[in-house]
């Protein structure tokens, strides 16, 4: 893969998890997307959302691995099919590529503990979440996508475990507010700290549109290319935290304790996103609550 590849305007998918329940998928405990990988029945609707987003306009996909991570799985009694399903999603990811060989597969690799919040685990523990993971879905994907994590420590332990691969990575930081990660720094220290030989770029991740606006000239000054995955939910940090949050949940949706905005309509989100091009960003996408018509207005501005 080209390590220019986002230099120029390029457009990622938009939310996967959020819309399969839209499409009807019912969650289970705090599975979200894995449930839709459990059962083959649901596989095709795990293509449908990829090709929707591709027709959109998307050029990269990201697998759908954020929930199949060991400690979800193992939550749900299903850590056995820790393998099984991320190779799932990697199969599932690769038959889209194979209708539209253009696209690029992105292999999603999340925060392997807790949503929103920094793992203060012990770092082997964490770098062997992470590199088992990648393992399973290097076959499939184009390069690694560090989706949505919230410290420094994790990105730097993420881009080690993949090191092995080399394939390039692209990061996606989490600021649920303010003008740092949930771990307290700021994201021009990401790049300070980290190996960057195979960087693609730096995006912030599953953030408002008014958020990754308070950090457009931090994340610019970083010298790599930069944009962001806009979520639609009304906030990602609460009381109690995401995953406690969670466990209340009697749907398992998110959108049930973190809101939904009926505001940010297609329209909406393409000006802003024309807005923030102008500011020089160059990757383009949606998160929870943004669907194909999000990313089809994000692609008009190609």
């Amino acid at each position: 893969m080209d390590k220019d590849f986002f230099k120029q305007v390029r457009i990622l998918n938009g939310g996967m998890g959020q819309e399969l329940l839209a499409r009807g998928l019912v969650s289970q405990e705090t599975l979200w997307s894995a449930k839709a990988l459990l059962d083959e029945k649901n596989h095709s609707l795990v293509e449908s959302v990829h090709e929707d987003f591709v027709k959109a306009g998307a050029e990269v996909i990201v697998t759908n691995t954020f929930a199949t991570r060991k400690i979800r799985l193992k939550q749900n009694n299903l850590e056995d099919k820790f393998e099984i399903l991320n190779k799932y999603a990697g199969k599932i990811a690769k038959k889209v590529k194979d209708k539209y060989p253009l696209i690029f597969i992105a292999g999603g690799l999340p925060p392997q503990n807790k949503t929103y919040s920094s793992d203060m685990r012990d770092e082997t523990e964490i770098f062997n979440n992470f590199k088992d993971q990648a393992k399973i879905l290097n076959p499939y994907v184009d390069f690694f996508y560090l989706d949505v994590l919230s410290s420094i420590r994790e990105i730097s332990i993420a881009i080690n475990s993949i090191e092995e691969f080399n394939k390039p990575f692209l990061i996606g930081a989490h600021i649920s507010e303010g003008i740092t990660l949930p771990s307290g720094e700021k994201l021009t220290e990401i790049t300070k700290k980290i190996k960057i030989k195979n960087l693609l770029g730096l995006i912030l991740a599953c953030v408002s549109p008014e958020n990754y606006e308070k950090n457009i000239n931090e994340i610019k000054s970083i010298g790599f290319p930069f944009g962001f995955k806009i979520n639609a939910f009304e906030k990602t940090k609460i009381k109690g935290g995401y995953t406690k949050n969670y466990g209340k949940s009697k749907s398992g949706n998110p959108n049930e304790f973190l809101g939904k905005r009926d505001d940010l309509t297609p329209a909406v989100l393409k000006n802003l996103a024309k807005k923030f091009i102008n500011d020089g960003a160059t990757i383009i996408g949606g998160c929870c609550e943004t669907n194909p018509s999000h990313i089809r207005a994000f692609s008009e501005l190609k």
